[in-house]
């Protein structure tokens, strides 16, 4: 795929079911049953920094930002993250989460988290959070948690429970 055919722009709120659909398709139903869901249930993720993949007119990917907290300390909770199956290893995703960790950074936030496959999102300088130092209400593999600092330093100390963001909900 040629860079040139890809469009990322900012979630509007009109995308919202396209995308919805978009996780249906790709997760299934049992995507309400994971603890990053639940975090994020209920709770505005934040438009200006969730992008779509678009192909002329085709959302073929997405994905969101989410304020939360990790303890006291300010955090964005990367996700979901998708792609239609037919454009998935083509560096959809890479790009999509390149942009929102830009525009993050551009804004003034820290760190961003997220629970997926370390090999994938390594890629975008994701790193495991060490055992037992962040926790999340749910079940949840503590060596699918992952962190990123958008400022040196910033995961320095910082440990607790993830929870939404109130004042953003």
């Amino acid at each position: 795929m040629s860079e040139l055919s890809l469009t990322i722009t900012p979630e509007t709120a009109g995308d919202a079911t396209a995308i919805e659909r978009l996780h249906e398709r790709t997760f299934g139903p049992g995507r309400y049953a994971r603890s990053a869901y639940r975090i994020r249930e209920g709770r505005g993720h934040l438009l200006e920094l969730s992008f779509t993949a678009r192909i002329g007119t085709l959302m073929i990917g997405s994905v969101r930002l989410t304020p939360v907290y990790i303890g006291p300390a300010p955090a964005l909770l990367l996700g979901p993250l998708t792609v239609e199956p037919p454009f998935r290893s083509r560096g959809v995703g890479s790009v999509l989460i390149k942009k929102a960790l830009v525009e993050a950074k551009a804004k003034g936030h820290k760190l961003v988290l997220l629970v997926g496959d370390e090999p994938y999102y390594s890629k975008s300088g994701f790193k495991r959070i060490p055992k037992g130092q962040v926790t999340m209400p749910g079940p949840v593999d503590p060596s699918r948690m992952l962190v990123v600092e958008l400022a040196p330093g910033a995961f320095d100390g910082v440990a607790g429970m993830i929870r939404p963001d109130w004042d953003m909900a």
